[in-house]
């Protein structure tokens, strides 16, 4: 990540390898949280904490949400 403080959602999708919709998602459902100024951010420090505490998720049904099995996470 860059030095940056605040993502748009589209600068979060690429960096998640992702598609703004799917952020859009992650925000909506509670999972990721933002702050609309003009239009929907997210403040870098909120998108390392998503990504530590849903380490070794699995978030392709963001309505049911797994462990991933045989993976490690040290």
């Amino acid at each position: 990540m860059n030095d940056k403080l605040v993502y748009t959602v589209q600068e979060v999708a690429k960096i998640l390898h992702s598609s703004p919709n799917y952020i859009y998602q992650l925000i909506y459902k509670g999972y990721l949280p933002a702050i609309k100024l003009g239009s929907m951010k997210v403040l870098k420090s909120s998108l390392e904490k998503f990504l530590i505490v849903n380490e070794g998720n699995d978030l392709s049904d963001l309505d049911n949400i797994k462990k991933l099995e045989g993976v490690v996470i040290e």
